[in-house]
């Protein structure tokens, strides 16, 4: 069991999430109706994850590190992708969500950074926004 979020963890978050909204886009895209039932959140979503997971992936594959890129590169990394591939409202929210933690976790992975950066990333979300509503 995973005791410690490490780059491989983070690396691993990207790939399943991106499959997981790659199932739902769909789904989700049909549930889109606040505040305009344009259809396209899950697809905006999914774009934005796979931009992220690009990133993180380019960190891993980059022969000139020598090493696995640590924590604190892989969720940069992430964050930023997310942010350079964001798509829509839904997207820079999500991006401004993994910025917030990405914030956190660079500093470590433990369980109390780990729940620390899930706050913080609720607050830049809820900030990334003038006027949030839920729903």
């Amino acid at each position: 069991m995973l005791h410690t979020l490490d780059a491989p963890a983070v690396r691993t978050w990207c790939q399943l999430a991106l499959r997981a909204l790659g199932q739902a886009r769909e789904e989700i895209d049909a549930l889109n109706v606040y505040p305009v039932p344009d259809g396209d959140t899950g697809t905006n979503l999914y774009l934005t994850v796979e931009s992220a997971a690009a990133e993180v992936e380019s960190r891993f594959a980059d022969p000139a590190v020598g090493t696995a890129p640590g924590l604190a590169d892989t969720v940069r990394a992430m964050a930023r992708g997310a942010l350079v591939g964001a798509r829509g409202n839904s997207g820079v929210i999500l991006a401004q969500w993994l910025r917030g933690t990405a914030e956190t976790l660079a500093e470590g992975g433990g369980a109390d950074q780990l729940r620390a950066a899930l706050q913080r990333a609720a607050d830049s979300a809820y900030q990334a926004v003038a006027e949030p509503v839920e729903g």
